[in-house]
C-alpha cells in the first residue's frame, strides 16, 4: 500500500469522552507533516520537554468529602471528522484457533454489578483494579469502591470528587478517559482522567490522584499536569513501573483535531508517593515518526524488573499501513530524574508477527452485529489495554492483544501475543487469534499470573448472541499459540445497544490479584435490556486450575483444538538488542517503591531452571460471593472499615532516580 495510517480525527463521543478512538492513516507519507519515514530500530529520541506539576496538594480523606453526584441528563454527542482509512488486501490469518477448546475453564468465583450509565454518556471506558482489601472501578464519568466480596463501600460518585477543593480544571471539569491502577510496590491507588477546559482548544491537562495509603477511600496526593498547550492528550493509558508512572497519549492538534502524533510521558512516582513537587518528562514523537500512534506503556504485575531497566512501550502495525511486515514495535523510556533533560525514548526492536488483517468493516464504528441493535465499534486499529509486564526469573514477558478480522469477512477475533526476553532481547514467544466459532469476540484485555498462565477477557456478540462478557485462558504448559482452557461467562447480556454512534468500549481491564498472584479480576460493559445507551458494567473474578492451590476441574473434551501454524516473518529492518532491557533478570524482587505498610503474602521466589514461581502461602482470592448483586445507580458513601490484617509482602525501598551517565 502507498498509504499510511492516520489517527481518525474527532470521533463520535459523548461529553468530551474518549474523543478519538480509531486509528486511521490518510495520504501518502510525503504529503504529511513530520518525519514521513519509519523511526529505525536503535533510534534514540532525546531532548524531552520537562515540566513540573502545575498544581498539587494532599486532600483530606475522600470518605469525608461531599460527593459530587452523577447527573444523567440528555445524552450528548461530539461530532467526528471522517478521515480516509488505509485498506489493503485482506491477509489470511495463519494462527486462528478454530474449533471448541478442549477443556472446561473454572467458573467465576465472584460476579457483581459495577457502575451503570449514571452520567448519561457513551462509551463507558470501563476499567478497574484490585488491591489487598478493595476493588476500585472507574468509568466515564464516575468511580466506585467495593470490598473484595463485592459489597459496595463508596459511590458511584463523579470522578472529579477526587479533586474537590483543589482548584483549576481538575476540579471544575469532569471529562473522563479514566484509568485506575493499584501500585502493589507501594500499596497505593492511582486514579486519573484528562481535563479539557477549553475543548477543542488548549491547554490540555492530565489529573492524577495517588492515595496516601492503601485505603482508596482515604486521603490523596493530587496533581495537575499540563500536557500540552496545543495538542489534546486523547486516550491516555498508564503503567506502573518502579521509577515512574508512565503514560501514552494519542495527540490531536487543537481546533482542527488533525492528527498530532504519539505522545509518551513519565511522571515522577517517588515524589508523588510522598505528595511532593513532581516533574513530568514528555516526548512528542510526531517529528520523529508521524506514523506512530496507539502505543501502550508496560504495566508491572508481580516482582520488579531488573534494576535500572527502562519501561517498555509497544504498538501494533499492520502492513497495510506501509509497515513491512505486520509487526509489534517495542520501544523503551529511560527516564533520568537526577537530570530529566537526559531522559531518552528509544526504538528497541520490530517483532514480525503472523499475518493479520486489522481492517474491520473499513474501520467503521458500526461493525460488530447485535441481535436487533445497531452494529458497534470494533476499535481494531490499536492494542487493547493493558500491556502487562511480568518478571518470571528466567525470563521477562509482555502480553497484549488487539482485534482482527479472523476470517476475511469481518468476523472479529482477538490476536494475542506473549513476547519474551530471556537475556538476548525481546522476541515473540507465542501468538494466536482466538475465534473458535462464528461469534464475534473483541475489546479484549489479557494478563499473565505468577505461574505463567494467561487469561483473556472480552466482549462477545453476534446476530443471535446479545453482547456478553466472557473469558478464556491457557496454562503455562498448554500448546503454544492456543487458549484451550474453555470459555467462561461473567454475565450473559440481555439486550443490545441501539444508539446510532456505535460506541463500544473504548477499553476494558483484566487485572491479577496481588494477594495471591493467581486470581484474575475482569471488568467490561454489557446490556441487560435493549436501549439506546443503557450500558451496565460487570466485575468478575476467576482462576485457572493449578495456580497456587486453585483446584483443577474435570476436563470435558468437546473436540480438538488445532495448534495454530504459520510463518512468522522477520521485519525488513535490522533488529537491535534493546540495551539495558536485555539483562537476564533475577526472580528475587528488588526494592521498587517507598517504604510502605508491608503488603500481603505470598512472596514468590524462583525455582531453579524452570522459571516458574512458587507461592509460600495459601492464596487469598475473593472472600465470598455476595448474597446480592449491588447495582450502583446513585451515590452512596459508606466508611471503609480498618484493614486487618496488615499486608505482609516484603517491604520495598524508595525508588532511586535512574541516572544515565
Amino acid at each position: 500500500m502507498s498509504t499510511r495510517r492516520n489517527l481518525q480525527g474527532l470521533s463520535v463521543g459523548i461529553i468530551l469522552l474518549g474523543v478519538v478512538t480509531a486509528v486511521a492513516w490518510a495520504g501518502p507519507a510525503q504529503d504529511r507533516l513530520g518525519a514521513g519515514a519509519w523511526a529505525p530500530t536503535g533510534q534514540v529520541v532525546s531532548d524531552p520537554i520537562v515540566r513540573p506539576a502545575t498544581r498539587y496538594d494532599t486532600s483530606g480523606p475522600l470518605r469525608g468529602m461531599a460527593p459530587l453526584q452523577p447527573q444523567a441528563g440528555a445524552l450528548r454527542q461530539i461530532p467526528r471528522q471522517v478521515l480516509p482509512k488505509a485498506a489493503g488486501n485482506p491477509d489470511k490469518d495463519p494462527v486462528v484457533q478454530s474449533g471448541p477448546p478442549s477443556a472446561e475453564i473454572p467458573g467465576a468465583s465472584l460476579s457483581f454489578e459495577g457502575i451503570n450509565n449514571v452520567n448519561g454518556v457513551l462509551p463507558p471506558d470501563t476499567d478497574g483494579d484490585v488491591g489487598p482489601d478493595h476493588y476500585v472501578q472507574m468509568v466515564n464519568l464516575s468511580f466506585a469502591v467495593w470490598d473484595r466480596s463485592g459489597n459496595l463501600l463508596m459511590g458511584p460518585i463523579n470522578s472529579n470528587t477526587l479533586w474537590s477543593g483543589f482548584g483549576g480544571p481538575c476540579q471544575t471539569t469532569n471529562d473522563g478517559d479514566p484509568i485506575v491502577l493499584y501500585d502493589h510496590l507501594a500499596d497505593r491507588w492511582i486514579l486519573t482522567q484528562f481535563a479539557l477546559p477549553n475543548y477543542p482548544l488548549g491547554p490540555f491537562y492530565e489529573c492524577i490522584a495517588v492515595s496516601q495509603t492503601g485505603d482508596p477511600t482515604g486521603a490523596y496526593h493530587r496533581y495537575e499536569f499540563l500536557i500540552s498547550n496545543t495538542k489534546m492528550n486523547d486516550y491516555p493509558k498508564f503503567g506502573v513501573w518502579p521509577d515512574a508512572y508512565y503514560m501514552s497519549v494519542n495527540q490531536f492538534n487543537q481546533a482542527t483535531l488533525s492528527w498530532g502524533g504519539q505522545g509518551v510521558v513519565a511522571f515522577e512516582r517517588s515524589q508523588m508517593l510522598s505528595g511532593l513537587a513532581a516533574n513530568m518528562v514528555y516526548f512528542d514523537l510526531f517529528p520523529v515518526d508521524s506514523n506512530l500512534g496507539g502505543m501502550l506503556p508496560a504495566d508491572l504485575d508481580g516482582p520488579v524488573p531488573p534494576a535500572g531497566m527502562p519501561s517498555p512501550f509497544a504498538q501494533i502495525d499492520d502492513d497495510a499501513w506501509d509497515y513491512s511486515p505486520d509487526q509489534l514495535q517495542i520501544w523503551q523510556f529511560d527516564v533520568d530524574w537526577g537530570t530529566p533533560a537526559n531522559s531518552t525514548f528509544s526504538h528497541v526492536v520490530d517483532l514480525g508477527t503472523a499475518a493479520f488483517d486489522s481492517n474491520m468493516c473499513g474501520y467503521s464504528r458500526n461493525c460488530i452485529p447485535q441481535p436487533g441493535g445497531t452494529a458497534v465499534d470494533a476499535i481494531s486499529d490499536r492494542l487493547m489495554y493493558r500491556l502487562q509486564y511480568r518478571n518470571l526469573g528466567t525470563h521477562q514477558t509482555l502480553v497484549t492483544n488487539h482485534t482482527v478480522d479472523a476470517d476475511g469477512s469481518n468476523r472479529a477475533g482477538i490476536r494475542w501475543y506473549e513476547a519474551r526476553n530471556s537475556g538476548g532481547g525481546w522476541a515473540i514467544h507465542q501468538q494466536g487469534t482466538f475465534s473458535p466459532d462464528t461469534n464475534h469476540r473483541w475489546m479484549g484485555s489479557i494478563a499473565m499470573d505468577g505461574d505463567g498462565n494467561i487469561a483473556l477477557g472480552y466482549s462477545i456478540s453476534s446476530t443471535s448472541v446479545f453482547p456478553s462478557i466472557r473469558y478464556t485462558g491457557r496454562l503455562a504448559g498448554d500448546p503454544l499459540g492456543t487458549l484451550p482452557q474453555g470459555e467462561g461467562v461473567i454475565v450473559a447480556g440481555g439486550g443490545s445497544q441501539s444508539h446510532s454512534s456505535g460506541r463500544w468500549g473504548d477499553y476494558s481491564m483484566m487485572s491479577v490479584d496481588p494477594a495471591d498472584d493467581c486470581t484474575y479480576w475482569y471488568t467490561q460493559e454489557y446490556y441487560a435490556n435493549n436501549s439506546a445507551a443503557g450500558w451496565r458494567t460487570r466485575i468478575g473474578a476467576f482462576g485457572l486450575p493449578g495456580c497456587s492451590g486453585i483446584p483443577t476441574p474435570t476436563a470435558t473434551a468437546t473436540g480438538p483444538t488445532p495448534t495454530p501454524t504459520g510463518p512468522t516473518p522477520t521485519p525488513t529492518r535490522t533488529p537491535t538488542s534493546g540495551g539495558k532491557g536485555t539483562a537476564t533478570p533475577t526472580r528475587t524482587p528488588t526494592p521498587g517503591g517507598p517504604s510502605p505498610t508491608p503488603s500481603r503474602t505470598p512472596t514468590r521466589t524462583s525455582t531453579s531452571g524452570g522459571g516458574k514461581a512458587t507461592s509460600t502461602t495459601t492464596p487469598a482470592g475473593p472472600s465470598a460471593t455476595p448474597t446480592s448483586s449491588p447495582t450502583p445507580g446513585g451515590p452512596t458513601m459508606t466508611s471503609t472499615p480498618s484493614r486487618t490484617p496488615t499486608p505482609t509482602r516484603p517491604p520495598k525501598r524508595t525508588a532511586t532516580p535512574l541516572s544515565v551517565q
